[in-house]
This record gives structure tokens, C-alpha cells and sequence, in this order.
């Protein structure tokens, strides 16, 4: 029977798949495993996945359309390492804990950073 004719069709579903994607991306920020791109401020770097950075984003997105590296380093002036690493967390699980004098701050750096869920 030719594809597409009248055959029937069923729809084959991951349960849990977004929380399962969700895990496995943090696994792999934890390890450090296939990291292509290194953020860093104050001192301090963190190495993560530009495909992720660039779904949660279009600031990172068109930085690393533009700059086709293979592993940028990133120098995030006027960043402080707690939102940076609060907001790479963010970009990772979808959420994070932020005291409440720590969220104006956070904002205004995922306003900038144009990080989806956070900024407008």
C-alpha cells in the first residue's frame, strides 16, 4: 500500500518527554558534557550548550549567528555571577529560586539578555 494512501495512522507519544528533555539537559550542563560555549563574568565562567542558550534566548541566538565560533568565550560586562548563573540555571530547568531582593537585579539582566518567560 502506497505511503499516505488509506492506511491508518497512530501517534506514538513520550510521556514525560519535556521533563525528561528538561533532566537530561541539566545532566549534561552538570558534566560539562558536549559544552560549545563558555560565559563568564566577575572571575568566574560557566560552559554550556549554545543550542540551549539560543532557544531560550534571540540575544544569544544572534550573537552566535553572527559569530559562527566553535567555543566563544563570552565576557558578560555588567553582569554579576549570581544572576548569570541564576539565569543560565533558569534557561535550563525553567525556573529557579530568587530572593526577593535579588529579582529586580535578575530582571533587568534577562531583559537584556532578551531570556524568554523573563523578559517581555
Amino acid at each position: 500500500m502506497p505511503a499516505g494512501g488509506n492506511a491508518q495512522q497512530f501517534c506514538l507519544r513520550w510521556n514525560n518527554y519535556q521533563s525528561n528533555l528538561t533532566n537530561v539537559f541539566d545532566e549534561l550542563l552538570q558534566n560539562e558534557s558536549f559544552v560549545d560555549v563558555t560565559l563568564a563574568c566577575e572571575g568566574h565562567s560557566i560552559k554550556a550548550h549554545k543550542m540551549v542558550l539560543s532557544a531560550c534566548s534571540p540575544y544569544f541566538q544572534a550573537l552566535f549567528y553572527d559569530n559562527p565560533c566553535q567555543h566563544p568565550i563570552i565576557i558578560m560586562r555588567d553582569v554579576n555571577w549570581s544572576d548569570l548563573k541564576a539565569l543560565v540555571e533558569f534557561m535550563y530547568k525553567g525556573e529557579i529560586n530568587v530572593c526577593q531582593d535579588q529579582i529586580n537585579p535578575l530582571l533587568k539582566v534577562a531583559e537584556t539578555l532578551k531570556i524568554r518567560g523573563l523578559a517581555e
